[in-house]
């Protein structure tokens, strides 16, 4: 097998490829920045009364917050993972699973996806490629992804144009809507349908919305573009620079999705990496937020430098919502829509 068909070996070059600056976008902005955000000088309110709590696919968490999908399948990304899944167990956080393709083709890659020994009662998603159900993977497949992990629910990912930057991508995606509509609605534990970076638009969401997913990952254009790094594990520079900064910002997405499918839990993920970032998703209606790509760095190191992070991340949540005059993550949720 050819370097560029070992999946193992391309998740740990992905790895590498993240953790340069030109994984991310260049020119794209999340939008996040441009949602107002309220100042009260008088709050009534305690900072510590702040109620972070909420709950996601009918788990509990201690803050709207899930550990984004990342990684899996080799030694260093085993580490990363259950670093992860120490820190979210500690927090009272979710987390996702990166793609468990290379785990259901190599069973000896199992164990780097493997969590719950560390975490066992932590919101815990799988992660599958959409694409592969079009080349013949099923509910089988889907189950076994979460049942060898367990995991409560499985996260389905789109990713045409990281697919069509990358060597050997799967780039057959005609008939894979329909494909989804037949799959989804036999598996016994919620699916989310999400993006990896470029942002789930609102073509998309009509063509699914009657798929039964219980969530959407808008996962919106400004953090990582996958297109970048894709380009940069292939030739070592990026050599697409427009075709890499497309995608649907996260703010527009959000927007869009709450349009979309307005009775249906959102993640906002894309670009999150502050605490006001993270009010400022909520406020456009999403139900938690994901985090990725900051906790790259932490995870690689230790556990507690992945929590530390995360409570940074969280306090900065508090007093965002402290000082918009939020006395709770529920009294924020869609603000932002009511005042457009």
């Amino acid at each position: 097998m050819t370097e560029d068909g070992d999946i193992q070996g391309r998740k740990l070059r992905h790895l590498d490829a993240c953790l340069r600056p030109e994984s991310q976008y260049a020119g794209v902005a999340t939008g996040l920045a441009g949602v107002p955000w309220p100042y009260r000088a008088l709050p009534e309110l305690d900072l510590e009364g702040v109620d972070l709590s909420t709950t996601f696919l009918g788990r509990p968490l201690a803050a709207p917050v899930l550990i984004g999908a990342m990684t899996g399948g080799a030694q260093r990304a085993g580490t990363i993972n259950r670093n992860l899944a120490r820190a979210a167990s500690r927090l009272g956080l979710g987390m996702m699973l990166g793609s468990q393709r290379v785990m259901l083709e190599r069973p000896e890659a199992a164990s780097s996806f493997q969590v719950r020994d560390v975490a066992p009662s932590i919101l815990l998603i799988g992660n599958l490629g959409a694409a592969q159900f079009g080349l013949g993977y099923g509910a089988a497949e889907a189950l076994r992804a979460v049942r060898e992990v367990g995991a409560d629910a499985l996260a389905i990912h789109l990713n045409p144009l990281q697919e069509a930057m990358q060597v050997g991508g799967d780039t057959r995606w005609a008939g894979l809507a329909a494909r989804l509509a037949e799959v989804v609605p036999e598996l016994p534990f919620p699916v989310v349908l999400k993006e990896v970076g470029h942002g789930l638009d609102a073509a998309t969401l009509r063509a699914l919305r009657g798929a039964g997913f219980a969530a959407y990952d808008v996962a919106g254009a400004g953090g990582t573009s996958w297109a970048r790094v894709e380009q940069l594990v292939r030739y070592g520079e990026v050599r697409s620079p427009e075709l890499c900064e497309l995608g649907v910002p996260t703010a527009q997405a959000l927007r869009e999705a709450r349009q979309e499918v307005p009775g249906t839990p959102l993640i906002a993920s894309g670009g999150i990496r502050t605490g006001l970032d993270a009010a400022r998703a909520l406020a456009l209606g999403a139900q938690v937020v994901a985090v990725a790509r900051p906790l790259l760095e932490p995870a690689l190191e230790s556990a507690p430098a992945v929590e530390a992070w995360l409570a940074r991340f969280i306090a900065e949540l508090r007093v965002a919502l402290f000082v918009g005059g939020y006395a709770s993550v529920e009294a924020v949720r869609g603000t932002a829509l009511l005042q457009a």
